[in-house]
């Protein structure tokens, strides 16, 4: 192959330091994005320690530039997610079994933390259905709610920080990464089976049962509700179901006409109103139907004290917490992602973290449990017309007046109402269009949705997503060990088209040579497979070669899709080679990146090859291929005259 020259050579200069490679790696793996990509353009320390204010502190940012027109806007956005909040607020503490006033606690000091820190012009703070209900079923195992309420409720303080500090720590490490193991068909199937239990659950409000189960399973529920028969109250039922037919015909209106989005907006609100109203003058308590009862006016008190470390109980805090750390993660991100996207704008994930975490440490010592960014509060943050995180502090304000005056108003609120409101909101998070979709388009991720689906409303919340995740996990390595490859063939009427004859039928073999397309890298976990791959290659296409005309004198390796190689894949190269040394056949590497060429080079693969057997492009080691094809031809022709 010496006959032929090259335009371009083959990189084989010297690996890089370990220091360097390793720099490399830490810079991709912990900030893909180079978030101080403006700081290395700055030659002034003041101007650097300005951006390093406004990436830390984002409102630092935007603040500066604020202004009346924009304080309109989020004014009006802001006002319309407190009328959402104070329903969701007493609603989801219900599913928490904690005091409703925690509710309200929630939604005053973590929006405040949010707006300074987060990165986010939409997402509007407030406490999440599903996380609720996991923090309760997980902590009820310990501890009972109604017969040690105080107990209870440091664990659910508890449970808050050790998730807030699990948001920071992902945040400083830069370790969102860790969150994107939570898939899409993962997400979507935990809240559709969290919203149908949620939704189950509710059958205790609005049939006004008192006794009811502490199991979260589907099972355990109905059997609660059928085996109470006793304590249905058929009023409570008949209020339920007026309030929940109104509130789904204002979503099924504001779907129709989105810009009356404001009706589904208020209609929480207005449900409460009346509900109090309706409960007080008729006195609801007397027919069946159990109001919240009483909420003491003032701000958030200290919980430093609640916290409750004791190792007798604090197992159950630390799976609540790292369990709804993701969750709240999760949920979070992908709202400010996708709000962001519609916007052409960028949302910072880690920063995000950063800002989770420290409204939940901060919540947790001012009587606040677990928040983030829930869809539904935050889509009606958007569509209100929202321009910057300040609509989180006009949320707040209102929520502080609601805390100083308005309390004790709340206490007349149908339990059956808040039923009713909890369930309107949480059975839009049943994506059953979404789930078919995933069937139609991928049926492994199907199965992952449905893994957590089942597993959420059968087993129990925590259990449902393990299963899940680790299906995903099992796909995962799945590639890792049978990564893709494929054999080239040249399409008809081009000269450098190289494509997988199996997509492309009319792609059509080289004489001589065997064109492979390795895509993936070479580790441990699939060398083995990768070897026994190529073999098998080089077998068929000898079975479909005529020996006298055809032979395989060449196997060509395209690595350019393959990134990386450890010293376990370099010595399978080697038994490669050695198979087809005893079968005559040489091997040609194509385009090896530079972190594979680290590994060959140190490991005298390239030795062993020679260095005339690695190429920069297909076309250049096909060319010399068929020259040192057609070389040795003549020379067999003149022996053998």
């Amino acid at each position: 192959m010496t006959g032929f020259s090259q335009d371009h050579k083959v990189s084989f200069k010297s690996p890089r330091s370990f220091a360097t490679v390793f720099k490399s790696g830490i810079k991709e793996t912990l900030f893909p994005d180079d978030p101080f990509y403006f700081f290395k353009k700055e030659p002034s320390s003041l101007r650097r320690a300005k951006l390093a204010m406004n990436y830390f502190v984002p409102a630092s940012e935007w603040l500066p530039k604020y202004n009346s027109k924009l304080f309109m806007y989020d004014f009006l956005a802001g006002i319309t997610i407190a009328s959402l909040a104070i329903p969701q607020g007493i609603s989801y503490a219900k599913l928490a079994n904690i005091s409703p006033i925690i509710g309200l606690y929630s939604s005053f000091v973590p929006p405040l933390i949010y707006a300074v820190f987060g990165s986010s012009k939409y997402i509007a703070i407030g406490t999440l259905a599903a996380s609720s209900m996991l923090i309760s079923s997980t902590l009820e195992e310990k501890v009972s709610p109604i017969d040690n309420p105080d107990l209870f409720l440091g664990l659910v303080f508890t449970a808050t920080l050790i998730s807030g500090l699990l948001q920071l720590a992902l945040g400083l490490l830069r370790l969102g990464i860790l969150v994107d193991f939570l898939s899409h068909a993962t997400i979507t199937g935990f809240m559709g089976g969290t919203a149908t239990l949620i939704c189950l659950q509710q059958l205790k409000g609005i049939f006004g049962l008192k006794h009811f189960t502490t199991h979260t399973s589907i099972v355990d529920v109905l059997r609660a509700v059928f085996s109470h028969t006793d304590e249905w109250r058929w009023q409570s039922a008949v209020v339920g179901i007026i309030f929940l037919a109104f509130l789904l015909f204002t979503r099924y209106v504001k779907e129709k006409r989105p810009k009356l989005f404001w009706v589904s907006a208020i209609a929480p609100m207005a449900c409460v109103i009346i509900g109090c109203v309706f409960a007080y003058f008729a006195h609801a308590e007397k027919h069946g139907i159990q109001i919240v009862g009483e909420l003491k006016k003032g701000l958030n008190p200290l919980s430093f004290k609640d916290l409750n470390f004791d190792r007798k109980y604090i197992s159950a805090p630390i799976r609540a917490g790292v369990i709804t750390a993701f969750i709240a993660l999760a949920e979070g991100i992908a709202i400010g992602r996708s709000f962001a996207i519609m916007n052409n704008e960028q949302t910072d994930g880690n920063k995000e973290m950063i800002a989770f975490g420290l409204m939940n440490i901060v919540g947790s010592f001012t009587s606040c449990y677990l928040t983030s960014g829930p869809f539904s509060k935050s889509a009606v943050n958007y569509n209100a017309g929202a321009k910057t995180a300040m609509t989180n502090v006009v949320m707040a304000v209102c929520m502080l007046l609601v805390l100083l005056f308005l309390a004790p108003v709340f206490k007349y609120t149908p339990l059956v109402t808040l039923s009713a409101i909890i369930i309107s909101a949480v059975v839009g998070l049943i994506d059953y269009q979404k789930a078919y979709h995933l069937f139609k388009t991928d049926k492994f991720d199907f199965l992952i949705c449905m893994a957590a689906f089942f597993g959420v409303i059968f087993i129990s919340m925590e259990t449902g997503i393990m299963i899940s995740v680790g299906i995903a996990l099992v796909r995962a390595l799945l590639y890792v060990a049978r990564p893709t490859n494929c054999k080239l063939g040249n399409l008809s009427n081009s000269m450098s088209l190289y494509r997988d004859v199996e997509q492309y039928p009319g792609a059509t073999g080289i004489p001589g040579m065997l064109l492979l397309q390795l895509g993936s890298p070479i580790y441990f976990a699939n060398s083995s497979y990768l070897r026994d791959r190529i073999l098998r290659y080089i077998r068929e296409e000898q079975d479909i070669s005529n020996p006298e005309e055809n032979d395989i004198e060449y196997v060509l390796l395209d690595l350019g899709g393959v990134t990386s190689i450890d010293t376990t894949g370099v010595e399978v190269l080697f038994e490669i080679q050695q198979n087809m040394d005893a079968k005559k056949i040489k091997m040609i590497l194509i385009n090896p990146r530079l972190a594979v060429m680290e590994k060959l080079i140190p490991g005298k693969f390239i030795d062993k090859i020679g260095k005339h057997s690695v190429f920069l492009s297909i076309e250049d080691a096909i060319e010399a291929c068929k020259y040192s094809l057609k070389s040795l031809k003549e020379t067999n022709g003149e022996n053998g005259a």
